[in-house]
């Protein structure tokens, strides 16, 4: 029997709940994850507000963060992107905003994929991994200090 290569599943949902002028496209955010993963995943560009609702509501904190990803089964869940926040990092920390984007949307899809970052040795695993990601598709190393 012939090998062939795995279809990479093209189910990748993206809802904007922000203005979306500055805010890449729902092409470019799925390209980078079916980069970093092949599962059903939703993708959602959220306000600040709706931002620190939800970091509330599932992590206890009274902020917005960059990121939040919620699994439901294997590989597959929702990962919550907070404009406001990532425009803010990506100003202070010298990259383009489509950049940074590239880094949390594969940085989500690998907490979807059972990657944390709790022990260094975690860290280490999944930024490695990142950063593989986002080379293969001309981002560079988003932890380097320059």
């Amino acid at each position: 029997m012939p090998t062939t290569r795995a279809k990479r599943s093209s189910k990748v949902f993206v809802q904007y709940a922000v203005p979306r002028r500055g805010v890449p496209s729902a092409v470019f955010l799925r390209k980078w994850a079916l980069a970093a993963s092949t599962s059903p995943v939703t993708l959602r560009v959220v306000g600040e507000r709706e931002g620190r609702e939800l970091n509330r509501a599932f992590r206890n904190t009274s902020r917005a963060t960059n990121v939040l990803a919620f699994r439901y089964e294997k590989m597959t869940g929702d990962i919550v992107l907070c404009h406001p926040v990532i425009r803010r990092e990506a100003r202070a920390q010298g990259k383009s905003v489509a950049a940074h984007y590239a880094h949390l949307v594969v940085h989500g899809c690998l907490h979807l994929g059972g990657y944390t970052h709790n022990k260094k040795r975690d860290a280490a695993r999944m930024e490695a991994r990142e950063i593989r990601i986002l080379r293969r598709g001309g981002i560079r190393d988003p932890y380097a200090v320059e």
